[in-house]
């Protein structure tokens, strides 16, 4: 007589409150949280970085829609912290540097095809040799 007919630890009411995946806190918002805001009172900040290990009540968690959108109060600084496992998308400054790599590559072979002499060295008199995008320079002594 010790067994229940329904069998062990299982409920008669199914419950759809408990997920195992934790939901943003923005009111009406079901979607999955992929960051957690935590607001620093004493320096009128909000710090937004990767979803917390754990809730914690006096954080909140976010969607990646309302993270993006995040604003704070007049006179507050958000600081957003990244978690380095995401990708990051390319920096203006990055894209630029990456151009200015490819054109100073493509340059060397341009000077070397025009010169018509072997290792590029008629465009600049203290060139010695060419590897590549690398110049070899003689020294200003010699």
């Amino acid at each position: 007589m010790g067994e229940s007919r329904r069998g062990p630890l299982k409920s008669a009411v199914p419950s759809n409150v408990v997920s195992p995946v934790r939901r943003c806190s923005r009111t009406a918002c079901g979607r999955p949280a992929v960051a957690t805001l935590t607001y620093v009172y004493a320096d009128s900040t909000a710090v937004l970085g990767p979803l917390a290990t754990y809730a914690e009540p006096h954080c909140y968690d976010l969607c990646a829609e309302h993270s993006e959108r995040l604003t704070a109060p007049r006179g507050w600084e958000v600081v957003r912290l990244s978690d380095g496992s995401a990708p990051t998308r390319p920096s203006g400054d990055d894209l630029e540097a990456l151009a200015n790599a490819v054109r100073e590559a493509a340059r060397p072979q341009e000077r070397a095809a025009g010169s018509g002499k072997p290792g590029g060295r008629g465009g600049d008199p203290m060139e010695v040799g060419r590897r590549g995008h690398l110049r070899v320079l003689r020294s200003p002594d010699n």
